[in-house]
């Protein structure tokens, strides 16, 4: 048994569709219902008459039809020549049937003589209702649709009463409102200056917000403020009409299903008035009978009348007028489908008047049901757009955001980084919190895993931020905030986790010192637009690039030769064209990492002005190409480490002014004594190779300050190794030595000794001679330290400094 509360729970779903019935459809509703009367009462009526067809016997039959003896009479007279012939009178008529057999005949006339259309009519016109019924409301229960139409009519009900909706309609207003002011303004500010001309309102504006005239300021006007729990709620708002969106504008079938529903309509339609009004004629009062009942009754023919023709008729009449203008209505609508693009719907008037400018135009089947809303109350769809404007979803995250992140727990994530500046570091955020520019102490401001980050004009607060870091974000640039940064910030760290163009704004920072973008490809024909871009960063020293490319970008070598710095990342892919190098003549620093090279390549011998050069994991076997390095006077760093170079040329000595040299994470297993004429080496890193001894030559590094062979074969250390005297650093870590040289003592500047993973059974006492060394840089096995005496030992444990 169905229970009140189930009917109710089902009039409430029927009532909540009412957004989705335009007027034709309510149109339709009433004369259903006015037709359901119609066949009630007919049915009614005919059910309630105990005698629909009253029979008389027929005695006399003239012209094969009942009639009277007058009749014949008459016709007799008619035919007669003689004028003087008068007419009897009437012969009196005598009916003794009992009231069985007229109720025999009354029932036999009216299944085999009455027309069936005066039987069945009420059933027809039940049957007619029924259909059109169902037709109806059949594309709101069928099942490819109805599941779509209840979440729509769901979310729309709850965008309709969510407070979020009544904020953002009264900020529009609000931003309307002071537009006008504006607008007023500056044509009484013109009329009083006597220009006579009207000058156009866009001329006056600025093409970014100002400062009062962001959402910002909007939302100091308004007083309502949304709390967790309503803002909450929007937000989930907000990510359901992203769903039903993508899963509903895809297809059409709301659409096909309510187009067929019509052309049933219409195709009922016609038939109904092509057949209704032509059986409307066998309705009739009288009813000749001939019926073969004459061995029970005595008569052949009986004439009978039905008493419910006049009702009938005028009902049927009234019937075919309901349907005509059902019929008329289910026309329009047809036409209404068939006339209007109904697959799209553009919110292009509400874009103009609000200040949400980006409301996407839908299509398909969500374009249909907005359509339709539309012709019920178009504030439903005004009011639903605010669901579908990503500035509404910013603004609104905004809010939250605000909310969670205080200036206290902002002032909580300050860090001072490596290079000692106080920097900002926001992980994995919806957006920038407005409080972040409270924050005037910030240096370095990094952002990392913020989907869409915006910088309003407020940023010119943070009056100290120099570095900024932007990873895997997307970031908008408001004018004010643009100008702020061209004139502040120096250092610009860019990483993209797709392929993509560098943004425009980037181009602005004229003053901008250093630029590091990762993940985004320079294509190999750049616009006139991005040549122009990297034409205007006059003051950039330094530029590093980590994608995968074939060349160097030519907008690089072109229109940077200032450029003193640059770092080419490719990530494993084979750079292979590099005469484009020399047009570089000012760069003192080249990093090329990951390039597969596989030689030196030629056009870096004509950079003079070089210092530094960096190889790192190529595909270096050989080097012989260093002698050609004599030519750079300049070059003081070489690294050639993580590469499979196999021995170091003897002309490496002829590097006389080179200072650093990484020859780490090879395949060398000698080193040339022509290594040892570079004097001026003050570090050396020959660790992860395969040395076996060093050369005692080593002494004649009288600079040396850095020496690392860590993972090595070397059994024993040269004496002349503890002639370097301004040694500072010495790692001698997982080798095969045996002992370590008293002379170790004579190193009086030594800060920082590794020995841990070698076959030491000791240490020497000498190491008290390094007054320098503290424990905490003395990197050997806990058990050797027992081998030291206690004095020596006692010395180290009292200094806890780090290296």
């Amino acid at each position: 048994m169905i229970t009140l509360t189930e009917l109710k729970c089902l009039a409430d779903a029927q009532l909540s569709y009412h957004i989705l019935k335009p007027w034709w459809d309510v149109f339709w509703y009433y004369i259903t219902l006015i037709m359901l009367l119609v066949a009630v009462l007919a049915g009614a009526l005919q059910l309630t008459q105990s005698r629909v067809l009253c029979c008389l016997p027929c005695k006399v039959e003239f012209d094969n039809h009942c009639a009277v003896p007058w009749d014949i009479l008459k016709a007799s007279l008619n035919a007669s020549s003689d004028p003087e012939m008068t007419l009897p009178l009437p012969l009196r008529i005598q009916n003794d049937l009992h009231r069985q057999q007229y109720s025999y005949i009354d029932a036999v006339c009216y299944e085999k003589q009455l027309h069936w259309f005066a039987k069945f009519f009420p059933y027809l016109v039940l049957l007619h209702t029924l259909i059109f019924a169902a037709c109806s409301n059949f594309w709101l229960h069928y099942p490819s649709t109805s599941s779509r139409l209840e979440h729509f009519v769901t979310i729309l009900h709850k965008c309709f009463d969510s407070p979020w909706t009544t904020r953002a309609l009264s900020e529009t207003v609000a931003e309307q409102s002071v537009r006008c002011l504006t607008l007023s303004k500056s044509k009484v500010l013109l009329s009083a200056s006597g220009c006579s001309a009207e000058v156009d309102s866009s001329k006056q504006s600025l093409p970014y917000p100002q400062p009062g005239m962001e959402s910002g300021g909007i939302e100091s006007s308004n007083s309502s403020v949304l709390d967790k729990k309503e803002g909450e709620q929007a937000k989930a708002i907000f990510e359901k009409v992203k769903r039903f969106r993508l899963h509903v504008e895809q297809k059409d079938i709301i659409y096909r299903v309510y187009l067929k529903q019509i052309i049933v309509k219409v195709i009922l339609f016609v038939l109904i008035i092509t057949y209704v009004p032509y059986f409307l004629t066998y309705i009739t009062l009288e009813i000749d009978c001939s019926v073969d009942v004459q061995a029970f009754t005595g008569y052949k023919r009986y004439q009978c009348v039905y008493s419910l023709a006049e009702i009938f008729k005028v009902l049927a009449s009234f019937y075919v007028i309901l349907v005509i203008l059902y019929g008329l209505t289910s026309s329009y609508s047809l036409w209404w489908m068939l006339r209007s693009s109904l697959k799209q719907y553009s919110f292009e008037a509400l874009r103009e008047k609000s200040n949400y400018s980006d409301i996407p135009d839908v299509k398909n089947d969500f374009a249909f049901i907005l359509h339709l809303a539309d012709q019920y109350d178009p504030l439903y769809s005004k009011r639903f757009s605010i669901f579908l404007s990503e500035v509404s979803e910013n603004k609104l995250k905004q809010i939250n955001l605000n909310n969670e992140w205080t200036v206290e727990k902002l002032k909580s994530k300050l860090v001072k980084n490596a290079q000692d500046k106080v920097e900002l570091h926001l992980f994995m955020l919806n957006g920038l919190p407005d409080n972040v520019f409270e924050l005037t102490e910030i240096e370095v401001l990094s952002l990392e895993l913020i989907p869409e980050v915006k910088l309003p004009s407020s940023v010119s607060q943070l009056s100290n931020l120099r570095e900024l870091h932007v990873y895997h974000s997307s970031l908008v640039v408001d004018h004010p905030a643009l100008a702020f940064l061209e004139e502040n910030l120096r250092i610009l760290r860019l990483k993209f986790t797709e392929m993509g163009k560098i943004p425009r704004w980037v181009f602005h920072l004229r003053n901008l010192k250093e630029l590091y973008l990762s993940g985004c490809v320079l294509p190999e024909q750049v616009n006139t637009l991005q040549l122009e871009g990297f034409q205007d960063l006059k003051n950039l020293r330094t530029l590093y690039l980590k994608s995968s490319l074939s060349r160097i970008p030519q907008v690089v070598t072109d229109l940077l030769p200032s450029l003193q710095k640059l770092s080419l990342d490719n990530e494993g892919s084979k750079l292979v064209v590099l005469n484009n190098l020399k047009k570089m003549v000012n760069l003192k620093s080249l990093e090329l990492i990951s390039c597969d090279l596989e030689r030196i390549p030629h056009s870096i011998f004509s950079l003079n002005n070089l210092h530094e050069l960096d190889l790192k994991e190529n595909n270096l076997k050989t080097v012989e190409e260093i002698i050609s390095f004599q030519h750079l006077q300049n070059l003081s760093c070489l690294k050639l480490w993580h590469n499979n170079i196999a021995y170091i040329p003897a002309q490496i000595g002829a590097l006389s002014n080179l200072e650093q040299l990484s020859l780490d994470h090879n395949n060398i297993e000698n080193l040339p004594l022509q290594l040892f004429l570079c004097t001026k080496l003050h570090y050396l890193d020959l660790s992860y190779n395969h040395l076996t001894f060093i050369p005692e030559e080593i002494q004649y590094l009288s600079n040396l300050q850095y020496f690392a062979v860590t993972n090595n074969n070397i059994e024993m250390l040269p004496d002349g190794l503890f002639q370097c005297k301004k040694l500072q650093c010495l790692l001698l870590g997982k080798n095969s030595l045996m002992s370590l040289s008293p002379h170790v003592g004579e190193l009086s500047n030594l800060t920082h000794l590794e020995l841990i993973g070698n076959y030491l059974e000791t240490l020497p006492p000498e190491l008290e001679g390094c007054q320098s060394l503290k424990r905490s840089c003395l990197i050997v096995e806990e058990s050797l330290l027992a081998t030291l005496p206690l004095p020596v030992t006692e010395r180290l444990q009292t200094c806890l400094d780090k290296c």
